[in-house]
């Protein structure tokens, strides 16, 4: 855990797929809970996997959400979600488009520790906005590995697989998935298809 100063603050876990960055992201809101800080949570609509309204981890521990649009200026709805809470957090940041960022940055700005928890690369491993744009504004970045499911050496990058085979290059982007699409490997055994 980082030493904090009064004030906002931005917080990033990221990742690749399986690292436990929602997991982190509910530990330090428990923390948050605990201390008698009031949370505000917020989830894109596009990622429905525990539930609409449900921030979720693969470990099965859950926290109530409010689901926003991740698209367009969907993200500056969360704003109208508020009622002075001083932690606010946005789960799969990666589903949320580039409004995101001003959004956090307007509530640190206003004074509120805001974390923040997503993917930084796709499954290509390219960079996967808006986290790296994230990252450039935070002032505290977690950068978590898994374990390679091929070779067990820590894991960087996600893996999408179709049909239990790598995914090909020009696949989309976004697909909401669990270990039914998804594996965490390191950079040796990351692969992608080509033909």
């Amino acid at each position: 855990m980082h030493e904090y100063a009064q004030g906002g603050r931005i917080e990033v876990v990221t990742g690749s797929m399986f690292s436990g960055k929602t997991e982190e992201l509910l530990r330090r809101l428990r923390r948050a809970e605990i201390a008698g800080q009031s949370v505000a949570v917020f989830t894109p609509a596009v990622d429905d996997r525990y539930g609409e309204t449900v921030v979720g981890s693969h470990a099965g521990r859950e926290w109530a959400a409010t689901t926003v649009d991740g698209e367009g200026d969907g993200p500056w709805a969360a704003l109208d979600h508020l009622d002075g809470e001083a932690v606010v957090a946005f789960d799969e940041a990666n589903f949320f488009g580039e409004a995101l960022v001003d959004v956090v940055t307007r509530l640190a700005d206003d004074g509120r520790r805001v974390v923040v928890s997503g993917l930084d690369r796709t499954y290509r491993g390219e960079p996967f906005e808006p986290v790296p744009a994230l990252l450039a504004h935070a002032d505290f970045v977690d950068k978590l590995r898994a374990v390679c499911v091929e070779c067990s050496e820590p894991a960087t990058m996600t893996q999408r697989l179709v049909d239990g085979e790598p995914a090909h290059v020009d696949d989309p982007t976004v697909v909401v998935g669990g270990e039914e699409s998804y594996e965490a490997r390191c950079r040796a055994c990351h692969e992608l298809r080509t033909d």
